[in-house]
């Protein structure tokens, strides 16, 4: 069966280590342990029927350091969701988060070197981005305002529209700016954590980010838009 495989225990065991680990630094609190936990358990089963219908057992060495920053991530959202009610360290959240974005310009790489680039990976990679970004966004926004809360709902607003006009779910040509947009974004929003800048610094740098998400996001449904509508798009 899929969710038995060796990497599944050993990605739940290590989630559930980490946060463990955060237990003893912060009070993390009984929705930080759900959230957590939550994450680690749907990003194992998600992956590993994933891999089960591409007829694959294993884990590949890229989706191994995908993996281990899903691992990050869901301590991260721990934190965050604890902070509800608890006083947490930015300094932990940022301790988590740089990692994990380091690793983002690492899984790719190892992916192309090792011969192991797949669709799945690609997905996963990009999914957990995604999650990331929606978890730093909710953070900042007790800063700097609910206006923050757009760069983190922006994919999963995407994902919901594909839902109600089907030709957005058609793939998009590869670019390579829309990877660095979404590093901008983990950027931008870890360093209004960080909280080393003035308020009103990390406010510009973060709507920066925002102008960026929207400009790249904007652009790729204006060339589906046309691809539906049967207007030549520009290479």
């Amino acid at each position: 069966m899929p969710l038995l495989r060796p990497w599944v225990v050993i990605g739940l065991t290590a989630q559930l280590a980490l946060l463990a680990v955060l237990a003893g630094f912060v009070d993390l609190n009984a929705l930080g342990w759900l959230v957590g936990v939550a994450f680690g358990a749907v990003v194992s089963i998600v992956l590993a029927k994933a891999l089960a219908r591409d007829g694959r057992a294993a884990l590949g060495p890229a989706n191994r350091v995908t993996l281990t920053r899903a691992i990050l991530v869901g301590g991260v959202a721990a934190l965050v969701a604890s902070g509800f009610s608890a006083a947490i360290p930015t300094a932990l959240i940022v301790g988590l988060t740089v990692p994990a974005l380091v690793l983002d310009a690492v899984d790719g790489r190892v992916a192309r070197r090792t011969g192991s680039v797949s669709a799945t990976g690609a997905i996963f990679d990009q999914e957990v981005d995604a999650f990331l970004i929606l978890v730093l966004s909710i953070e900042v926004s007790r800063t700097l305002g609910a206006w923050v809360l757009a760069i983190g709902a922006a994919r999963y607003a995407l994902w919901a529209a594909e839902w109600v006009w089907r030709w957005l779910r058609k793939p998009v040509p590869p670019r390579y700016w829309r990877k660095v947009v979404a590093a901008i974004q983990g950027i931008a929003l870890t360093t209004a954590i960080a909280n080393v800048l003035p308020v009103v610094v990390n406010a510009v740098i973060v709507a920066g980010a925002l102008v960026l998400l929207c400009e790249s996001f904007g652009r790729d449904v204006i060339w589906l838009w046309r691809q539906r509508a049967g207007t030549p798009a520009p290479a």
